[in-house]
């Protein structure tokens, strides 16, 4: 799932993504899941891309979501169920996920409040959104903000207290489970009254 102007530049890129992507951090990632309230068994990774971050997943069956149909070819390569389409409207029904996630790709999304609003409507009570994203405040981050920006993304990066402040606002339970270049947070759903 990439900005509209994105997702051109990853249907092209996609054969190469995973040569130049690090691993995804799968300790992070199932720490996040791990706040999750019960059982994890529907997962959708949105922005999943070639499905690099997918199969680092502690889950059985994941679903990769996104809009470039090169980047779910390599998905698909891979063994993985695949669905194309835009994270602003999520093809599930509400209540329906015990978690989401987005590895890498959060700051690729136009209207991030619009996804976020999606991914509360279909996740249960109890469930999560896990985010790995880069830290602009880290110099690694301020050199990935600036490449991406040379390549003309429209990429928007949040620090991580910036996320989480987000993700409180929407609606979730909000907090930091890693730090660093790469950072990981969660947000849970509160339970319906």
């Amino acid at each position: 799932m990439h900005g509209a102007g994105d997702v051109r530049f990853f249907d092209r890129f996609a054969p190469l993504y995973d040569l130049v992507m690090p691993p995804a951090e799968r300790d992070a990632l199932a720490a996040g899941l791990a706040q999750a309230d019960g059982e994890i068994e529907r997962v959708v990774d949105i922005g999943g891309g070639s499905g690099r971050a997918t199969l680092a997943l502690p889950v059985s069956d994941p679903l990769v979501f996104d809009r470039s149909a090169g980047m779910l070819g390599r998905a698909s390569n891979r063994g993985l169920d695949c669905v194309q389409g835009d994270a602003r409207s999520l093809p599930f029904a509400d209540e329906s996920l015990d978690a989401v996630t987005v590895v890498d790709a959060f700051h690729h999304m136009p209207n991030q409040r619009t996804v976020t609003d999606e991914v509360v409507r279909v996740l249960r009570p109890g469930g999560v959104f896990v985010i790995q994203e880069f830290d602009p405040g880290t110099v690694r981050g301020r050199g990935l903000e600036l490449a991406e920006k040379l390549v003309g993304f429209g990429s928007a990066f949040s620090a991580p207290g910036e996320l989480t402040r987000f993700l409180e606002q929407a609606g979730l339970d909000a907090e930091v489970v890693e730090g660093g270049f790469e950072y990981t947070v969660v947000g849970k759903k509160r339970e319906s009254h």
